[in-house]
């Protein structure tokens, strides 16, 4: 089978082509930059420069192919420069997915995020909850949106699989969780607020998420392919069992809160960090990016591993490329 994958270079994108290739598929893959995908080259990935915000980059790429990976997305957290978001995740997808209906791809699956429900507050959603609130950060907005006009194409007959992925993490993670973890290695994370909880799954499970909804998923169907559901607290406390370094501190949330309001004044004059803007403190305050996996399970056969496992695995990683 001939498979079209955005989102190569980043980090979910690349175990997929991966994933693909073990499998002996072929794979083509659309990116902005080809010398940034010399490894996947080397595997037998054919690379095309062009882009998800350029359709007609990708209509001759696509041409042909048994199934479309959308996974390219905007994932910033704290910059001043949002403009991207609303160009890559919402202009993007709808090139993508206009391009399938125009040549007849027979299955897509496109990467939504639980991060679409915004904090829930404790309770564990599933695929039938929608959220109709403000979103917390600029990228839950714009993945809304563009999971929006995903269900919109799906209305109007489009073969396309929805998956829902929560916290992505494990070896080699460039995000703000990855930055964390490398951090706490350090011993450069004094301290955290309690109450956050996210659905952590391991880079490679949410690879294999994907590849079981192109197999056995329905076309029309939404399904949350997270792991399980954990505090960061939880996290670090393992974190600390496998390495032997001290977890960190963890403070009231409400403090972070406080944090945030005034940083959102400041960040209007002065550059921060993205680590320390305020997007970055309100999703860090005590909230909850919960799923509920059970109907991938039941259809797809989606099986992601414990935290403790995964865990182990990235930190041992991340310790020795140190």
């Amino acid at each position: 089978m001939k498979y079209f994958v955005t989102g190569t270079t980043g980090f979910v994108g690349g175990r997929m082509a991966r994933l693909l290739r073990e499998k002996n598929h072929e794979v083509v893959a659309i990116v902005r930059s080809p010398d940034k995908a010399t490894e996947l080259q080397a595997i037998g990935v054919t690379i095309v420069k062009g882009d998800v915000t350029d359709k007609e980059s990708m209509r001759e790429p696509m041409r042909g192919c048994d199934g479309v990976f959308h996974i390219a997305g905007w994932y910033k957290i704290g910059t001043r420069n949002q403009a991207e978001g609303q160009q890559i995740n919402v202009g993007g997808t709808r090139n993508v997915l206009e391009l399938m209906k125009e040549l007849k791809i027979p299955k897509g699956v496109y990467t939504s995020t639980l991060a679409i429900n915004s904090d829930t507050h404790g309770q564990i959603r599933d695929e039938s909850y929608h959220f109709s609130g403000k979103h917390l950060t600029e990228y839950d907005r714009t993945k809304a949106a563009a999971h929006d006009v995903a269900e919109q194409f799906i209305q109007d007959g489009l073969p396309l699989v929805i998956v829902m992925p929560g916290l992505i993490y494990g070896p080699g993670d460039n995000s703000l969780t990855g930055d964390a973890l490398r951090n706490y290695l350090s011993k450069k994370l004094p301290v955290l607020a309690k109450g956050a909880a996210y659905c952590w799954a391991y880079v490679d499970d949410v690879a294999m998420g994907h590849w079981l909804a192109m197999e056995k998923g329905k076309p029309g169907e939404k399904y949350i392919i997270a792991g399980p559901p954990h505090t960061m607290q939880d996290a670090f406390e393992l974190a600390e069992k496998i390495t032997g370094i001290k977890k960190p501190a963890f403070i009231s949330p409400s403090w972070l809160k406080v944090t945030a309001s005034v940083t959102s004044v400041l960040e209007k004059v002065i550059p921060l960090p993205p680590l320390y803007s305020s997007e970055t403190m309100r999703i860090s305050a005590g909230v909850t990016y919960l799923g509920d996996n059970s109907k991938a399970k039941r259809e797809l056969g989606y099986q992601p591993r414990d935290l403790e496992t995964g865990l182990k695995e990235t930190l041992m990683y991340e310790m020795k490329s140190r």
